[in-house]
């Protein structure tokens, strides 16, 4: 019973995260297809560039809700003994709702770059680290004026920061997992910022 309560936790996980709502927003509001448009991608920033940025905060504050909901859901269930603290399954459901964002099966398993639902995943798990690497995020965009570069950061400082507070943990491990999602998501990024191609927020 419990085992198929957690693979149940696991598979609502995937599909709440698979939920593209930049792509159903940018659809509504503009006709566009978004996978069309600007980088192609369904995260807040491409939304901002095809939709505007009303539609740009919705969907960010979507992908961050769906990345907190089944982590939270889990703490509760944890609280009142429903699921036993196996430390290693709240993670699971994490990367989960990660994972389902990045590879959307709405969408032909394609997705977005994962930042937004990875602060929302991680930040009841680890609220230091997201606040630390959401700062890191606004400076380097203010800096540089490259959002991707901003994100690349974002996640490598996640798993930084947790072990500084931390040391080795399995929290640390996960956010090193996230990191690592995050940059294979921004891969052509890195090529275009190597190659000086990459737009800035300027352009």
């Amino acid at each position: 019973m419990i085992l198929a309560l957690q693979i149940a936790i696991v598979l609502f996980a995937y599909i709440l995260g698979s939920i593209p709502m930049g792509y159903y927003l940018t659809k509504i509001y503009t006709g566009h297809n978004i996978l069309d448009h600007g980088s192609g991608n369904i995260g807040s920033t491409n939304v901002s560039r095809v939709a505007g940025k009303k539609i740009s905060i919705i969907t960010q504050l979507f992908d961050m809700a769906k990345g907190l909901i089944p982590v939270a859901i889990v703490m509760i269930l944890r609280y009142y003994d429903i699921l036993a603290p196996a430390p290693h399954y709240i993670y699971v459901v994490a990367l989960a709702t990660i994972i389902g964002h990045d590879f959307s099966i709405f969408l032909g398993f394609k997705g977005g770059r994962g930042v937004n639902t990875t602060l929302g995943a991680s930040l009841l798990l680890s609220p230091i680290p997201v606040l630390g690497s959401v700062l890191i995020y606004y400076l380097t965009k203010w800096i540089t004026k490259y959002v991707s570069l901003a994100s690349i950061l974002l996640g490598i400082s996640l798993p930084i920061i947790a072990f500084f507070i931390d040391g080795l943990s399995e929290l640390v491990y996960y956010l090193i997992i996230c990191a690592l999602l995050i940059i294979v998501r921004h891969s052509s990024n890195i090529i275009r910022l190597i190659n000086g191609t990459e737009p800035t927020t300027r352009t």
